[in-house]
């Protein structure tokens, strides 16, 4: 069990999941379609021809979820809030119906002792909007504004902690460059446009949520970080590293603390940006926190003929793997921790992802035993504790995922949980992992004092 003296005594412990991979009820109560919904109906886009139409039934189960959460003692849960159940069409008429499921979490979360932290964004962007241009077109910046001040003056006294965009190098470089998540777009044009139409959301919905929530918020964003290595040193792969550090890591933190977007990458791009006055103020609004989801680092080499910005990841030789052959590297999530305190002033830390996907399987007795994620977890927990030794502010960290779930276009068959998930007949199993996890909770509560977060919680309505 990694050593966590280093922890404080009110170190957040936590699971995260998002609305489309769990929810279901893709059609209920007002509802309706996401890029999601949209992208994983399309022949050929998702393994298996999987969709998220009823995922883990989370929209139904949430109470046996919530119990769950307990059970394994967390003091925290990190979800997401489906935008197309709030403002189904992405602007105009509020859904009353969506918003009460929400209410109902956040209180059976609140007296089950458990600090809710919301993401306003996790992908699933309303169709309607997507057929207006989506993030290429700095309307759809504006309408999730709205979308924010509507779900923080609804919520806001009760939750404190909100993000507002997970991941946008996944919207915008995976969705609008790479094709392989929602909207299925190959367009570098397309994809710089919507990168810088994301961050000029996240600062309107950051205005909006301290704008409209009733008690003082704590806004963050969260940002999927890598560390960039050459794979040789021939001088074009240290080259394509500093790209590459470029385009996954300083592309998404310089703006938001003020440095505007990196000269080195706007020249790698070649696309104007869609600025207008008084934009990078607006991007650059002070947040509370930085949330790092971390799964592997990025060895390159230069790849002059592939797409912008010309680099292209290797596998290390040799190097421990997860089922999804992504590298299993604590020692990476340690230099982004100690990286992103040093270089940006980030206020908090928190480790918002962080897990691992392997082929697990319940045994003749229904058990599920993936040591491999228990010691995964343990190493990068114990990362954060030598991060924070070295001076980073780390406050928390959020085990991905809480449920095995739909795995965007990889579908069911990556199993990232501490809860397995039989998909037949929505069977919760804690596994090993979760087990391990909770057993660390428990050392690190009692060796603290501390026995509850409830006391310092807002009450449920």
């Amino acid at each position: 069990m990694p050593d966590t003296t280093a922890f404080p005594e009110d170190f957040v412990w936590g699971a995260a999941t998002s609305a489309y991979q769990i929810e279901g009820a893709v059609a209920e109560d007002g509802r309706l379609p996401s890029i999601w919904d949209t992208f994983a109906h399309t022949p050929g886009t998702i393994d298996n021809g999987d969709t998220g139409d009823l995922a883990c039934d989370h929209y139904h189960r949430w109470p046996e979820d919530v119990a769950l959460m307990g059970d394994l003692g967390l003091n925290a849960y990190r979800f997401s809030i489906a935008w197309p159940r709030i403002v189904p069409t992405g602007s105009g008429a509020v859904n009353a119906k969506g918003l009460a499921f929400y209410d109902r979490l956040v209180d059976k979360l609140l007296d089950a002792g458990i600090r809710p932290f919301a993401t306003l964004y996790h992908w699933d962007l309303p169709q309607t909007l997507q057929d207006d241009g989506g993030w290429t077109v700095r309307d759809t910046a504006e309408r999730f504004a709205e979308y924010a001040g509507v779900v923080a003056g609804r919520l806001g006294d009760r939750i404190t902690d909100w993000t507002t965009l997970n991941e946008p190098l996944c919207s915008a470089w995976i969705g609008h460059l790479e094709g392989r998540m929602a909207p299925g777009l190959t367009d570098l044009t397309a994809a710089v446009r919507a990168s810088y139409h994301l961050l000029l959301g996240h600062g309107l919905a950051t205005q909006a949520v301290r704008a409209a929530a009733p008690r003082t918020p704590s806004v963050g964003y969260v940002v999927n970080l890598s560390p960039c290595e050459p794979a040789t040193d021939r001088a074009e792969d240290i080259a394509a590293a500093t790209r590459a550090d470029g385009h996954i890591n300083r592309w998404w933190l310089d703006p938001v603390y003020g440095r505007g977007f990196p000269s080195d990458m706007r020249e790698a791009y070649g696309v104007d940006l869609p600025e207008q006055a008084g934009d990078a103020g607006v991007i650059a609004q002070p947040i509370d926190f930085l949330g790092i989801n971390y799964y592997f680092r990025q060895v390159v080499t230069d790849d002059p003929a592939g797409p912008a910005p010309h680099f292209r990841q290797v596998p290390v030789p040799g190097a421990p793997t997860t089922g999804m052959d992504w590298e299993v590297y604590p020692d990476g999530l340690e230099q982004l921790l100690v990286r992103a305190a040093a270089e940006y002033p980030v206020g908090a830390l928190y480790v918002t992802e962080s897990g691992a996907a392997w082929p697990d399987e319940r045994n003749a007795a229904g058990e599920v035993h993936d040591e491999l994620r228990a010691a995964y977890l343990e190493g990068h927990i114990a990362a954060c504790a030598r991060a924070i030794e070295r001076g980073a502010p780390v406050e928390g960290y959020f085990a991905w995922s809480l449920l095995d779930n739909f795995e965007w276009a990889y579908g069911y068959d990556k199993r990232f949980g501490l809860v397995h998930i039989d998909y037949a007949t929505q069977e919760r199993t804690i596994k090993s992992s979760g087990h391990r996890y909770a057993a660390l909770i428990r050392a690190h509560a009692e060796r603290t004092g501390r026995t509850t977060s409830a006391s310092r919680l807002p009450t449920a309505r």
